[in-house]
């Protein structure tokens, strides 16, 4: 084989290959996927479906939220009963647990021995465990001190005279003079000396919602049941 014919076997035969590698190169172009992407109704349809699901979620949550901030409370208030009993008991002095509300529509407690005002000893309902004000209400059936009345009794401000809303532990830590209310009709369960605390209604911010809690005494020993809801009327 002459020079010439090599060169023509070698020229027929790179041409080969370029043709292969152009072919080559064509399908690997076509076929490289498009990077995928939402579409504008794709992207819409999700937006409705996270609003959705939003509105199904919230009144639960809310709820939930509501019932949590309750029980904080309610402990609160048992464990504000709990320390004037052991301070009766350890200084062998009366002491006493006063409630109002303020002008604020603020809640608030005091724990203070006897022969004291509860001026300088009011603590906001919850303050350590971070409620914050305004966001639960406050009520007794207290009619006087460790007197029980008809029924629970909200946002109402405390006064020595007229409106004394206080439960005093004597030195024993027991309740003197008690009166824990007329049983209803068709029972002889007494009512008890009742302390509520409840969801302000969105429509009125001194009016309970039905959701409530509410720590009962119900004895001259000072014993402490719970309840809820209704059975916090």
């Amino acid at each position: 084989m002459n020079k010439l014919s090599f060169k023509s076997l070698y020229t027929h035969d790179g041409k080969k290959k370029t043709q292969r590698q152009c072919i080559a190169s064509h399908f690997a172009v076509k076929n490289v996927p498009q990077e995928a992407g939402f579409s504008m109704i794709e992207l819409i349809v999700v937006v409705v479906m996270i609003g959705v699901l939003a509105a199904i979620a919230t009144p639960s949550w809310l709820t939930f939220i509501n019932r949590q901030r309750l029980n904080k409370a309610n402990d609160f208030i048992i464990t504000a009963l709990q320390e004037a009993q052991r301070q009766a008991q350890k200084t062998k002095r009366s002491y006493s647990v006063s409630f109002t509300t303020n002008s604020n529509n603020v809640a608030k407690i005091a724990i203070y021995p006897d022969g004291s005002l509860p001026d300088n000893y009011w603590r906001n309902l919850g303050e350590d465990v971070q409620i914050k004000p305004g966001t639960v209400l406050l009520g007794t059936n207290l009619s006087d001190q460790n007197t029980a009345g008809s029924s629970v009794s909200y946002a109402q401000e405390y006064n020595a005279s007229t409106n004394k809303q206080t439960i005093t532990f004597d030195y024993m830590a027991t309740l003197p003079n008690a009166n824990f209310g007329t049983p209803p009709s068709n029972s002889t369960d007494a009512p008890g000396i009742k302390i509520a605390v409840a969801i302000p209604s969105s429509s009125s911010s001194t009016s309970p919602t039905s959701t409530k809690r509410c720590v009962i005494v119900k004895t001259l020993l000072g014993s402490i049941v719970t309840d809820k809801d209704n059975k916090c009327n």
